[in-house]
């Protein structure tokens, strides 16, 4: 069961379990959990940590059968497609979504998937913007609100939900080196507001960094954003994962507290991790 998943004394124990078992481990081991297996799947240290799958995506199940690919050009499994959230979020409804939430989180227990790769809650900026049908609004606390009744349908399944693109990915042109410059103000109450209301309402399981730079930094590698606003002001307590192949600098961003690089890359980071911890 993810952190931040059920009731607070469910969590408190989780914590004390996986502490215990950090406790015990070695430093390879340690590095080995800090990048995914594969495209989909964490590592696994056998007898302590088990792998666990995490697939796409905010509107529906979209887990591959057989070998997975980023571009999802493998079948997937059969899965229901519900309204996008640009759909959704018309309906003002929070019930509503909170209901498809929890369909969400019964078809990943179905398919042995622990945390689901959304919801996406970044504002629309733009109406050429090539994500704003699976965003919710250009309203950030409608999509907060809104966003956090979907993350708390699907973790009352007991799978994790992972809240993205954090933060400011309001394009798809350039957005693996477009660099977004905004005064703090307005990065606050606008960019990053949704994200805000979902951390305090919801607790997802995990955040997932975006592609893109903030004000020269790349997002993974940011700990003023990171380090003093997700975890230190807002109490995040769970899991920071890379979007898929948005790693920047891997010592940066374990620095910054981006924990998770996804997908799996056989451990070329490994390396530079151990020169810096020397």
């Amino acid at each position: 069961q993810p952190i931040g998943v059920g009731d607070a004394a469910a969590c408190d124990a989780a914590h004390r379990r996986a502490a215990g078992i950090v406790a015990g481990l070695g430093l390879g081991q340690c590095i080995a959990l800090v990048c995914g297996r594969d495209m989909y799947a964490t590592r696994d240290l056998p007898g302590l940590v088990p792998a666990v799958m995490m697939t796409d995506g905010p509107h529906g199940l979209r887990k591959q059968a057989g070998d997975a690919d980023h571009l999802g050009l493998a079948n997937s499994v059969p899965a229901t497609c519900f309204p996008v959230a640009t759909v959704l979020a018309s309906s003002w409804d929070v019930e509503l979504l909170h209901e498809v939430g929890r369909a969400l989180g019964r078809e990943c227990r179905g398919e042995d998937v622990a945390v689901l790769l959304g919801p996406g809650l970044n504002m629309k900026r733009h109406p050429r913007g090539g994500r704003n049908f699976e965003y919710f609004s250009e309203d950030p606390v409608l999509a907060g609100h809104l966003a956090a009744a979907i993350v708390d349908g699907i973790q009352s399944q007991g799978v994790g939900a992972c809240a993205k693109h954090f933060a400011a990915n309001n394009q798809e042109t350039s957005r693996m080196v477009v660099d977004a410059v905004i005064d703090e103000r307005t990065l606050r109450e606008y960019y990053l507001r949704g994200f805000e209301i979902v951390v305090a309402k919801s607790r997802p399981a995990a955040i997932m960094t975006a592609y893109n730079r903030i004000n020269g930094t790349w997002c993974s590698d940011n700990a003023w954003l990171l380090r003093d606003v997700l975890r230190g002001e807002w109490g995040f307590g769970g899991l920071v994962v890379s979007d898929w192949g948005g790693t920047n600098d891997r010592v940066a961003a374990l620095r910054a507290g981006m924990d998770l690089e996804m997908p799996g890359n056989g451990g070329v980071f490994t390396p530079e991790i151990v020169a810096a911890l020397a």
